[in-house]
């Protein structure tokens, strides 16, 4: 008998041809639904591109530690000087004169005569913690107002605006109350003028240079890009 003639043999290919429907059915709803989906997708709006608009938290943060580079910087010029001070003749004076001089707000005429030890190590840290939050200032001012503009333009208005910010701290603000609190005017006697304003404007120039290092950059899905 011949496999045609087999009653097993027409059994299977009858489920084969019954799977092979099958199969091709489910294919069939299968490319129906794709298309489905493709046109739907072609019917909805681009996909959004991530946060949009003045991200003022992020912008807060990004300044705040970016104020450290400025605070880092400024102290090490004051250091610097310092010992340039120092070795030019004049009377021989501490590496870290500056953060003696500041103490006086918390400490009185006594952060004078400091010095080592842990106090002045404090000293270091409340001028960098300072420096972080007027960091963070800086930053939101630079990205709201600044965000446009060239590099060179950026650089003047921080010069200016760190200028404004050491005759409103120093003489608007210390030097009638370290005298009301701690009856002595230190901050702004002892420090040279000159000196002040050089601080403020290498906190405020370096701020300009890591000012990219804090921009907020969307995140894009790829079909955006």
């Amino acid at each position: 008998m011949s496999d045609r003639q087999n009653p097993r043999w027409t059994d299977d290919v009858a489920a084969e041809e019954d799977e092979r429907r099958q199969k091709t059915a489910e294919l069939g709803a299968l490319k129906e639904r794709v298309e489905m989906l493709e046109s739907e997708l072609a019917a909805m709006g681009a996909p959004r591109g991530g946060f949009h608009g003045y991200y003022t938290a992020y912008y807060a943060t990004s300044g705040f530690m970016l104020g450290m580079f400025g605070a880092c910087t400024s102290l090490l010029f004051n250091i610097v000087g310092s010992l340039l001070v120092s070795r030019g003749g004049a009377e021989e004076q501490h590496p870290l004169r500056l953060i003696q001089i500041y103490l006086t707000f918390p400490l009185g005429e006594r952060a004078l005569h400091m010095q080592s030890g842990l106090a002045l190590a404090v000293g270091c840290c409340l001028y960098i913690a300072t420096g972080m939050l007027m960091g963070m200032l800086f930053h939101l001012f630079l990205t709201r107002y600044t965000a446009g503009d060239s590099f060179v333009k950026r650089f003047a208005i921080v010069s200016v605006l760190s200028l404004a910010v050491w005759i409103v701290s120093f003489y608007g603000i210390l030097s009638w109350l370290q005298p009301l609190l701690f009856h002595g005017r230190w901050i702004v006697d002892l420090i040279p003028p000159w000196v002040a304003a050089a601080t403020h404007l290498v906190f405020g120039w370096t701020m300009v240079l890591v000012y990219p290092w804090g921009l907020y950059v969307p995140y894009q899905v790829e079909s955006d890009k």
